[in-house]
């Protein structure tokens, strides 16, 4: 088979797993989690200023299509953090970004893809990879996203907070490859009655 890599901004990736850096108990955990990933690239969070709604996190899409406009023109390859709005999803493209990484659900609340639709749109409509970001919450959450044709996943609670990291690291590792085979397989066509498996010829 072709080796399936994942391309963002001409560079290419044999992992299609993403992982923070943040909230693990300690330098050593953050390493050991990273290593049995698999993941190629980690992400670094920076300071939150002037956040206007505190439970859900939601990103300011006005303004987040503002600064990748800016950004863009400066040079930088910008990965947007964005909410599963296609329209808004299109927008950011539009404006030069070089990925889109909509959320699945508020960032850390574990809840998983609430809105698969709204996913399979973005998808459906992006010319540059789609790559969920936040609120996933185990393993089959991150299979399930890579079902749906997503590029990739970005994990950081999911596996900072379990009880077991390094471990939790390994399971999203196989999760994702898995689902990117599911995805790649073509999955059978949903029916709405009963087919058997064995044959039908012959019937006593």
């Amino acid at each position: 088979m072709k080796k399936d890599f994942l391309k963002i901004a001409g560079k290419s990736l044999k992992s299609r797993l993403i992982v923070g850096t943040g909230k693990y108990k300690s330098f050593s955990e953050t390493a050991k989690a990273v290593k049995a990933s698999g993941a190629d690239m980690v992400t670094v969070a920076v300071r939150r200023v002037n956040i206007l709604d505190k439970k859900t996190l939601y990103p300011n899409m006005l303004e987040t299509i503002n600064s990748t406009k800016i950004l863009v023109k400066e040079g930088f390859k910008v990965m947007v953090y964005c909410t599963d709005d296609p329209l808004l999803a299109k927008k950011l493209e539009d404006s030069g970004a070089a990925a889109i990484m909509p959320l699945a659900s508020p960032i850390g609340s574990g809840l998983g893809i609430q809105n698969k639709v709204n996913i399979s749109l973005i998808i459906k409509q992006s010319k540059v990879p789609v790559i969920v970001d936040a609120g996933i919450g185990t393993a089959s959450d991150a299979t399930i996203a890579m079902e749906l044709g997503c590029d990739g996943v970005l994990i950081n609670s999911a596996i900072a907070n379990a009880k077991r990291p390094i471990l939790m690291a390994k399971a999203f590792k196989d999760a994702v490859i898995s689902g990117r085979n599911s995805y790649l397989a073509g999955r059978m066509k949903k029916n709405f009655f009963a087919s058997p498996s064995s044959p039908t010829k012959g019937l006593i």
